[in-house]
């Protein structure tokens, strides 16, 4: 998966860089144990380097290096089951091809022990993880996985191992995950030539997003002069140009344990950890002298300024506004803990919240809809960076947004910050390192990746606390202390850019051009020899494609190694007043976790599309000043817009699921395509004072009718289900006897089926086929879980994204009783919809073993027992009425499933006759929908 990363304080906040407290509380824990190394400690052929107590997050970290190679290794003891392991490389490309991101995919593909094809995706049903995955950044590739299992753990430390040390690296996988030349029917010598590949489709669908693609070009401007000037993900014109050698030369000179940073987190043994890794890699290698490190970027003694093109976004809030422009600045060396910390602070106080100068000087002057994609602090290159801008403005307003941006750095430097929001921001990072996540070793992995890749200290990150007291102690020394920042940072530094982007209406035309022009010079090199020659490959591509693999050589957990039942949640039931309370003592830290939910069925029917918005701002803005909520609403409807290429699949979900049950009506309503007209036609595109005013009004109406009494409240819709909230008063419940949940139901609702295709400017689609089946609490439930996983990993898969060249692909069965079809980024619309098709027929067939079930037993059951959080304890039975003893029924349930049940259900529900299903398309045009007059198209 190619990823851009964000800047340090993005990770702080959306990945919880801090975890949990320990949950088990013993004498000899795993942080107390790893106090217990010394530096020059000798193990399983490493030597401890370092051994550091970081209290506040309650961990000890080891830092060791391995003898003979020069691998580095860190290890982070903390008293958390969900253990993590990563291996992560610096890969510095020079060109475009996409060559690291190709890698990753394809060391993926079979290795030396495991030589199986697409190991990884195999093990995804062997195993128990609760994270598997691999990301390729401008300057790393990071391979983590986590799980809650001892035993999986080694499993999967086994196979990442053999998988990038020891990959097979086939040209048939290169072909199938890089690129190709293959004829459009592989079958049909005759058939145009065409490019096709896992990567080059999913590039070429990323590069859709013009945030994304604004972000690249940025990166690629403003670091100039080595590594950072390319698109590590691959530019799609240039990833042709990438030959098989190349990329086997690439792993020879990057995936080596002298260019490799190993880290374990969690409360197995590190000793264990150590010598697999020494007996199974690195006592295969010796030490060499990788040349990929990054230089720093050369500093301009003058400032630039660039110009892109983009698509025209059908979807924009404003048509006439689609302009983007940004000024960056080169900041200090990431390797530099501290001052990054402080940069990173100073870019909060200037960009982020109502109170920041930028947001007071740009978003309120109400020249743009948002920020610039890229805004803020980022500190996921070597030497970090600082933007600032505005997207969703009209040309003759570029310069206007330059010369504000400009004026505000001077009168940050001339009035400060106010102290408050400096101490409101510290405190801010006190209380995000109290919270607890589940996921706190891979936010970790992600946090130090940066600095660690650049021979950073990744335990001198840890210290936050230090910092926040380092810190404290400058602005004391100094009261001028973060203007003298800004003045040397901004100011003062000539290594400026300033990137504007505007789009062009024949842009798609021109990319579409340009991909042909590529495939005919490729085409008219090729000798009959050639072109013979790709016919052949393409048949054994596609011969091996369709053959069954034998995954015995993967190692596997057994059904029976799954816990038959689950720790029970102590939850108590009360009243505050006539106001039913749930209440779950958990070890939050000293924190207070609160929610609080709100019926909406006495809001009228013509308020409904207005409760995410509501929702959006409600925080946010006072509903009297329409200005304010002018802004938010132009955001809001921005951000949508921007979502949608990155979402394309969810939204199809949504939308085929709509006239399904009320409850897909009403999440297409709240969550689909419907709510972004709302956004997009009623709020933003003619975002007239009246229009506004009306949007104001419907939304004050609606927090008005919330506000009422309960009293004074009036029910909309008669058909009322009263239950209680504690599941275990069962049938002696009788409405008004205790704490209840009133559920709407709607007894007139008749399921139909629709197919819908809304036309984007989008060179890949999104499809989904969702069926109506069976709610949660049904026993074939269980059976059409089992069912989904086992058709995404034995035919959807293999169909979808192997021969079908989409990013990704499968089935899925959700709470709300609906069995979902998807596929995403998928260069394929309606031969998608046949292979769904196909999948049904497979399942029909029975045409699975024993093996096959239990392995989808496995993956379902990695997802029932994700970790939770102690501030999500009981949430389930709060927001779904889901308790404990019926999530134990359902896993008896999930055991309980057999060959029998499954091809049960797929007859029962997903055969032709037997279902009510709904279809979508989100995609490029398509001329056979458009001719189809069943099919809606918007």
């Amino acid at each position: 998966m190619f990823r851009q990363t964000t800047g340090l304080l993005k990770k702080l906040r959306h990945l919880s860089f801090v975890g949990q407290k320990p949950w088990r509380f013993n004498s000899s824990s795993a942080k107390e144990r790893a106090l217990l190394y010394k530096a020059g400690e000798k193990i399983h052929g490493f030597t401890v380097k370092q051994v550091t107590d970081v209290p506040d997050l309650f961990l000890t970290a080891v830092k060791l290096t391995h003898d003979n190679t020069g691998a580095r290794y860190l290890h982070v003891a903390r008293d958390d089951s969900n253990n993590l392991f990563s291996v992560q490389f610096r890969t510095t490309p020079m060109d475009s091809t996409g060559v690291p991101h190709i890698l990753e995919h394809t060391v993926l593909c079979g290795s030396e022990k495991y030589p199986c094809r697409d190991p990884f995706f195999k093990m995804l049903n062997r195993s128990l993880s609760t994270f598997m995955n691999a990301f390729t950044a401008s300057d790393y590739t990071m391979y983590p996985f986590s799980t809650q299992n001892g035993k999986d753990f080694q499993n999967l430390l086994s196979v990442y191992l053999d998988a990038v040390f020891f990959p097979c690296l086939r040209e048939l996988d290169f072909w199938q995950e890089g690129w190709r030349l293959e004829h459009e029917n592989p079958t049909d010598p005759n058939a145009p030539l065409v490019f096709k590949g896992v990567v080059f489709n999913e590039m070429k669908g990323a590069f859709t997003d013009n945030e994304r693609l604004y972000a690249q070009h940025l990166q690629n401007k403003l670091y100039p002069d080595h590594t950072y000037s390319v698109v590590s993900g691959g530019e799609p014109l240039d990833i042709p140009e990438l030959s098989w050698e190349q990329l086997k030369q690439f792993h020879a000179t990057h995936y080596h344990p002298s260019n490799a940073r190993f880290f374990t987190y969690g409360d197995l043994p590190l000793e264990q950890h150590l010598k697999q890794i020494q007996e199974e890699a690195l006592s295969r290698f010796q030490r060499t002298e990788p040349q990929t490190a990054v230089p720093s970027q050369t500093h301009w003694s003058n400032p630039r300024e660039h110009h892109v093109a983009c698509g025209p976004d059908s979807l924009a809030p404003d048509p006439s506004k689609q302009n983007t422009v940004c000024v960056s600045y080169l900041l200090g060396d990431i390797t530099d803990t501290f001052e990054a910390f402080t940069l990173n602070i100073l870019s909060s106080l200037m960009v982020s919240g109502p109170n920041s100068p930028f947001y007071k000087a740009l978003i309120e002057a109400k020249i743009g809809t948002d920020f610039s994609s890229v805004v803020g602090f980022d500190g996921s290159t070597k030497e970090a960076s600082f933007s600032v801008g505005l997207q969703g403005i009209a040309e003759k307003d570029i310069e206007t947004v330059k010369e504000i941006i400009f004026q505000t750095v001077n009168e940050i430097i001339a009035n400060g910050f106010e102290e408050e929001r400096i101490e409101a921001l510290l405190h801010k990072i006190e209380i995000e390192m109290k919270h607890q996540s589940t996921s706190f070793g891979l936010s970790l992995a992600s946090y130090i990746a940066t600095c660690w890749n650049h021979d950073g200290d990744p335990v001198e990150v840890l210290k936050i606390s230090d910092k926040v007291t380092r810190f404290r102690q400058c602005l004391q020394d100094n009261p001028h202390f973060l203007q003298e920042k800004v003045k040397l940072y901004f100011k003062d530094n000539p290594h400026r850019l300033t990137l504007s982007m505007s789009p062009e209406e024949s842009y798609f035309e021109k990319q579409a051009k340009a991909e042909e022009e590529k495939l005919k010079q490729k085409v008219s090199a090729l000798s009959e020899e050639d072109r013979k020659l790709i016919y052949e490959k393409g048949l054994q591509l596609m011969a091996a494609q369709s053959t069954t693999q034998d995954a015995s050589c993967l190692p596997a957990l057994k059904v029976s190694d799954i816990q038959p039942t689950i720790p029970f949640t102590p939850v108590e039931m009360g009243n505050a007043g006539e106001v039913p309370v749930q209440y779950c003592a958990q070890p939050t830290n000293g924190m207070v976790y609160f929610r609080a939910m709100c019926s909406l069925n006495t809001l009228p029917e013509e308020l409904k599309v207005y409760v995410p918005l509501f929702c959006n701002v409600i925080t946010k803005a006072c509903f009297d000043d329409e200005e304010r909520l002018r802004v938010l609403v132009m955001m809001s409807a921005q951000e949508l817009a921007n979502g949608i290429p990155d979402s394309g699949h969810t939204y199809a979900m949504i939308r085929a699921s709509r006239n399904l049950t009320p409850a897909g009506d009403l999440q297409e309503t709240f969550d689909g395509m419907d709510q972004s007209s709302v956004y997009l036609d009623r709020c933003a595109v003619n975002a007239s004072p009246q229009m506004m005013s009306e949007a104001s009004l419907e939304v004050e109406k609606l927090m008005n009718l919330i506000a009422r009494k309960k009293k004074e409240r009036k029910h909309v819709r008669p058909n009322i289900v009263e239950k209680p909230l504690d599941s275990l008063v069962g049938s002696s419940f009788s409405p008004g006897s205790g704490p209840s949940r009133k559920l709407i139901s709607d007894p007139t609702f008749k399921p139909c089926q629709m197919k819908t295709y809304f036309q984007l400017p989008f060179p890949v689609n999104y499809v989904s086929e969702c069926i109506r089946a069976v709610p949660f609490a049904d026993q074939d439930y269980a059976s059409l879980q089992i069912l989904a996983r086992l058709m995404t990993a034995k035919f959807l898969h293999g169909e979808i994204r192997e021969k079908g060249g989409a990013y990704g692909g499968g089935a899925r069965m959700g709470q709300g009783g609906l069995f979902a079809f998807y596929s995403y980024r998928d260069p394929n619309s309606i031969a998608t919809l046949t292979a769904f098709r196909k999948g049904v027929e497979w399942a029909k067939a029975g045409k699975f073993t024993q093996q096959d079930i239990d392995e989808a037993k496995l993956s379902v059951f990695s997802a029932v027992d994700a970790p939770i959080a102690p501030s999500n304890k009981g949430l389930s039975q709060f927001l779904y009425g889901i308790p404990d003893e019926m999530k134990q029924k359902h896993r008896e349930q999930l055991f309980a499933v057999a060959h029998k049940s499954l091809v049960e259900v797929a007859n029962k529900y997903l055969g032709i006759g037997q279902r009510t299903c709904g279809l979508a398309i989100l995609g490029p045009p398509n001329e056979s929908i458009n001719k189809n007059p069943s099919w809606v198209v918007r």
